[in-house]
């Protein structure tokens, strides 16, 4: 019985697109299943218990709770201490806590990963009539702009570092077709930061990366990493927040910028989100198995259909985004289009590209998701700007992930886009 009108051509080619994707697939459940082993000792060395998802009100003085899912997390990524809050609005908010927590006016912060994500561009003081911005509060911003292929200019590093307070660097790709950054690419910076500026904060946008690989940047050197927990570390079940890793004394002083000086990680009540801040942590390796998954598979077909995507189907995985450059709007929303009609949420809706805060071209969505704006969940999105590539990511299940981009496949060929 079939659930969902496929074109049978169509779903003729999206079995070969699953068999072509099978030897990935293996890879992908070795390291879930590594990720997997790594979250439940960490469970288990730390005793967390029912007694830990208790809520708590007021200021929150004595939250085990909090405690111990930041010792939970501090373990995981193998790291001095954390800080996972629901009260981070998104992962822009706990980059914004984490820089200005760190930096001071006169400091000199360097992006050694070209243009950062769009939405930071307000934070860092890149975007005009911007109030509050770190080039506001006399901080100064400077970056090394990618190589004409999209690799890091790694030989440009040593240099633009010397007297900088922050070596900032975004692992993945956002809005661009450069690569997302491995953890072993990440060590390679760290390593020539270190050479001329051994005291430079390391700071890394973990966003999307968290649990594809089997270590994390902060085993390689990071100072600080930060990220979204409606993203990888929220396995689809944390309703909001984000979380900031690393050095205990850097943790220390965003805490500080997040609650107030002299108070940092002593208050915060829970108001009860810790039982699902824990369950999301605890299901996310499995969660982003399936998003990779679905991402791969995503690249296979699209490559059938004779598409460029980046990063190819039989490319190692970096991040859970996969980008696949549709040459034409009528193709780009077409494909998002069915993308929404695949989603558990709000299926019915047709996405429209809108000025959406923060960036700089009309951005179309599609995001039929639990959570509003999870990018863990199945979600396409893209400014419709040249080269009209979309950006995917997510699948909560690799059954349903499937369903999605067959679904936006089928859209297309509605549309006329593609022909079988």
């Amino acid at each position: 019985m079939s659930f969902f009108n496929i074109d049978p051509k169509l779903k003729a080619l999206c079995d070969k697109a699953e068999q072509k994707a099978l030897p990935s697939f293996q890879e992908i459940d070795r390291i879930a299943q590594y990720n997997s082993e790594k979250v439940l000792s960490a469970f288990i060395k730390h005793g967390v218990s029912e007694s830990h998802f208790t809520p708590s009100t007021g200021y929150g003085y004595g939250d085990r709770g909090r405690e111990v899912l930041d010792e939970v997390l501090a373990e995981i990524f193998c790291c001095e201490d954390a800080l996972i809050r629901y009260n981070f609005m998104s992962g822009t908010h706990a980059l914004t806590v984490a820089l200005f927590g760190v930096l001071r006016p006169g400091d000199r912060m360097v992006c050694l990963t070209g243009t950062p994500y769009d939405t930071l561009h307000g934070v860092i003081g890149l975007k005009e009539g911007t109030s509050g911005s770190l080039k506001d509060f006399g901080i100064s911003y400077e970056q090394i702009d990618l190589l004409p292929d999209g690799g890091v200019n790694y030989d440009a590093i040593p240099e633009a570092v010397t007297g900088a307070k922050v070596a900032y660097i975004q692992r993945s790709r956002g809005y661009s077709l450069r690569p997302s950054l491995f953890v072993e690419d990440i060590e390679k910076m760290v390593k020539l930061v270190r050479q001329t500026n051994p005291d430079a904060i390391i700071m890394v946008d973990n966003c999307y990366g968290e649990f594809v690989q089997e270590k994390e940047p902060t085993q390689v050197g990071a100072d600080l990493i930060v990220g979204s927990l409606i993203k990888n570390p929220g396995g689809g079940i944390a309703p909001t927040g984000g979380y900031i890793a690393g050095k205990a004394k850097y943790v220390d002083m965003c805490a500080q910028r997040l609650s107030a000086p002299g108070v940092g990680k002593e208050v915060g009540c829970t108001l009860g989100n810790t039982r699902a801040l824990f369950m999301g942590l605890f299901f996310s390796p499995s969660v982003v198995a399936s998003a990779v998954k679905t991402a791969v598979f995503a690249a296979s077909l699209c490559e059938l259909l004779g598409y460029e995507v980046t990063p190819k189907s039989d490319e190692k995985r970096a991040d859970i985004i996969q980008a696949i450059c549709l040459r034409e709007p009528k193709a780009l929303i077409a494909f998002c289009e069915g993308v929404q009609k695949g989603a558990p949420v709000d299926s019915y809706v047709t996405p429209e590209p809108w000025d959406m805060p923060g960036y700089d071209s009309k951005v179309i969505m599609a995001a039929g998701a639990f959570t509003n704006g999870a990018s863990i969940e199945l979600s396409a999105d893209a400014p419709l700007r040249e080269p009209f590539a979309v950006w995917m990511q997510g699948g909560l299940t690799w059954q349903t992930g499937k369903v999605g981009i067959m679904l936006a496949a089928q859209s297309m060929l509605e549309k006329g886009v593609i022909s079988l």
